[in-house]
């Protein structure tokens, strides 16, 4: 028992999930402030103006960058982690470990298996990077003026939770769609709106929602990283 469970702790994909972390935040992070520039100087003609408009597009589209340089990544991850030897739930594939997943991948789809689900994926994360940081501010706003608290730890905790709330009920959607996406066998699904369709129509609106309270306690503790490390916080002021 003690060799089978280790077993698979070792398929788990550590390795892939840095990766594709790295990829994806990478892109927000690190096109984010020259597409905003390059954006807002052809606009206004001055790289230092603050655009709220222009920080969503900015957002949105480092996020869907990201998530398309990183959705092979993300599609081992998230077929690994479904995969059970003893309490088997739904389509399953065993790989030895991530590369071996990404190798088969491959050799038996091609290159548009490895992109299988990028659709929802980058809607999803260009979801959630649109309005992490206008959420933020907007909420730190109403709590400075509404409840009177101060810059410190309490106020940005409160943002974070708020903006966190928001980018969870923003993403999941896309998200449970982008799981289906990347755990089917062949072509159950169409596109990534007849998985939204048959999964509505079959399981309730509510099905979209399965897993929220485990995507929330996730992402609250991931905002209040990324609001509190990331440079867009420079554009606070005009948000």
């Amino acid at each position: 028992m003690f060799s089978a469970s280790w077993g698979l702790l070792t398929r788990l994909p550590w390795c892939v999930q840095y990766i594709y972390q790295m990829t994806l935040n990478g892109c927000r992070l690190g096109f984010y402030e020259p597409i905003r520039k390059t954006l807002t100087t052809a606009i206004f003609k001055d790289p230092s103006v603050q655009s709220f408009g222009v920080n969503i597009f900015s957002g949105a589209t480092s996020g869907i960058l990201g998530a398309a340089a990183g959705s092979p990544f993300f599609l081992v991850k998230t077929r690994l982690q479904s995969y059970s030897p003893f309490l088997p739930v739904g389509t399953q594939h065993h790989y030895k470990n991530a590369w071996d997943g990404l190798r088969t991948i491959y050799t038996q789809e091609g290159i548009k298996g490895l992109y299988r689900g990028v659709g929802p994926a980058m809607v999803r994360t260009g979801f959630g990077s649109s309005v992490q940081l206008p959420t933020y501010f907007f909420a730190k706003r109403r709590l400075v003026k509404h409840l009177g608290m101060e810059e410190g730890a309490p106020l940005h905790l409160a943002s974070s939770t708020a903006s966190g709330f928001v980018v969870c009920v923003v993403m999941h959607p896309p998200d449970t769609v982008m799981s289906r996406m990347y755990n089917q066998t062949g072509n159950l699904y169409n596109s990534a709106f007849d998985c939204l369709y048959r999964t509505v129509k079959t399981e309730g609106i509510l099905a979209v929602y399965k897993g929220f309270f485990a995507h929330l306690a996730r992402i609250l503790p991931h905002t209040v990283r990324d609001v509190d490390n990331s440079p867009l916080e420079l554009a606070r002021a005009d948000m």
